[in-house]
């Protein structure tokens, strides 16, 4: 069973992409992001590498090499410092949606998103030691 196309219409999907969007983005065909999702054609290198970029996961995951969508590496983490919490949040495609639909670039609209809900957990936090 090929594991590409399921995964790469996941990774768009929970990026909040449609398939529009991105394959204008990739700068390829609707209809060629299409093929590659049912698994009718496989995508070269280097727009499966864009593909990566844009969706934020590794090609590994999307090549079925491993079930970690992401690195987990220090420098990842440190660039948000995200907790797990906050990281289930930026997988759920409805939070992901959400953050596309912000004002400003979307890397921009993820970093105030992740600004506020640090806020907040500090907030929750403060509650919970009085």
């Amino acid at each position: 069973m090929k594991v590409l196309g399921k995964r790469l219409k996941e990774a768009r999907i929970k990026a909040g992409y449609t398939q529009i969007e991105a394959s204008k983005k990739l700068g390829i065909s609707n209809g060629t992001l299409s093929g590659y999702e049912r698994n009718y054609r496989d995508p070269d290198t280097d727009i499966l590498n864009k593909m990566s970029k844009l969706y934020d996961v590794t090609v590994d995951y999307l090549l079925g090499n491993t079930d970690k969508p992401r690195l987990e590496t220090h420098e990842n983490r440190a660039i948000y410092n995200i907790d797990e919490s906050i990281e289930k949040l930026l997988e759920d495609p409805e939070f992901m949606i959400a953050y596309k639909e912000m004002p400003g670039s979307p890397e921009e609209a993820k970093e105030e998103l992740i600004r506020f809900m640090k806020y907040l957990k500090y907030e929750e936090e403060k509650k919970k030691k009085k």
